[in-house]
């Protein structure tokens, strides 16, 4: 079956970084796109990153441009975030996201199984 698990939060200060995986297993990876998302307490969820299935295409929310890298390694099957300069409003569970599509996009129901969340806590 479908397993997506994300690795890698923690407690970090502001202006540093961590890093995200998310290990994908149940489907062949390399075909669909990936997305990471996160869901502060008390708000919506809010689409953090995007990337195609062969990594030709990348998407940003604004809040995160320059800051955030998503990757992917189809060999490994993982798909990253490197977040860096973090900031206290970056505090939230992070959710990786498998696609239908071979492209990211920003549509809830375009996205078919979801990881637990890892969280990220930014605070000195």
């Amino acid at each position: 079956q479908v397993q997506l698990v994300e690795s890698g939060g923690g407690l970090a200060q502001p202006g540093g970084s961590l890093r995200l995986s998310c290990a994908a297993s149940g489907f062949t990876f390399s075909s669909y796109a990936m997305s990471w998302a996160r869901q502060a307490p008390g708000k919506g969820l809010e689409w953090v990153a995007g990337i195609s299935s062969d990594e030709s295409d990348t998407y940003y929310a604004d809040s995160v441009k320059g800051r955030f890298t998503i990757s992917r390694d189809n060999a490994k099957n993982t798909v990253y975030l490197q977040m860096n300069s973090l900031e206290p409003e970056d505090t939230a569970l992070y959710y990786c996201a498998k696609s239908i599509r071979t492209r990211a996009t920003i549509t809830k129901y375009e996205y078919d199984y979801w990881g637990q969340g890892t969280q990220v806590t930014v605070s000195s």
